[in-house]
């Protein structure tokens, strides 16, 4: 299966939430490969910071930019899950992994810069199922406010209502210092001993699947 997440905008945490989806597969048995299509290299570093710890479950992973397609759907027969981190913009990467991907998650902050790039995401994913049409697409709110005095969330969804092609998940992330955290040492929060952030992950990844 292959999952590929993009989005509009940098800054969302995307690559987060990539690395995070692939430590938690790959903690529960499946076999995964992390596919690192966005130049500023995020998650293949994740990547590399990985394997020097040998406890811990293998995410293999592998570089590309451009077209992206035929590569992933080579990978897709290797592998049992490919975990796509597109680059942050209307970029190719991101265009043909659409064409190739089982399933599209696009993060997105619940702030006003990041919802103003739903219309054109919109647009992009009706023209990506032109050419697959099953192709399965959820929107998932990431660093969300940890203050419950903030209600930029409810206005994110309250958004999300006008973009019917982009499913918004029940689940969201937190902007939690544990993600960071995780990030520098290749592990996920999963990994990391953290109850509320471990929640989070398996949540978003019951959902997708």
């Amino acid at each position: 299966m292959i999952i590929l997440i993009g989005s509009q905008k940098g800054g969302c945490g995307k690559s987060t939430t990539a690395v995070n989806i692939c430590a938690e597969l790959a903690g529960s048995g499946h076999d995964v490969v992390l596919v690192d299509a966005d130049r500023q290299c995020t998650s293949a570093n994740w990547a590399m910071d990985r394997v020097e710890n040998k406890t811990l479950a293998a995410v293999h992973c592998v570089q590309k930019y451009e077209n992206i397609r035929d590569t992933l759907l080579d990978l897709d027969q290797r592998y049992e899950y490919v975990i796509v981190d597109a680059a942050g913009r209307d970029s190719r990467e991101l265009r043909t992994g659409m064409t190739a991907a089982h399933i599209l998650v696009v993060p997105f902050r619940p702030s006003q810069p990041d919802l103003d790039t739903l219309p054109n995401m919109q647009d992009i994913i009706i023209q990506a199922k032109d050419l697959n049409p099953a192709l399965k697409v959820f929107g998932l709110i990431t660093m969300a406010p940890t203050n419950p005095m903030i209600h930029e969330e409810t206005d994110a969804r309250d958004c999300l209502k006008d973009y019917p092609d982009i499913h918004l998940l029940t689940t969201l992330i937190k902007d939690r210092k544990v993600y960071r955290d995780a990030m520098s040492d290749g592990l996920g929060v999963v990994e990391m001993g953290n109850d509320k952030a471990t929640a989070e992950i398996k949540n978003v990844v019951k959902e997708i699947l």
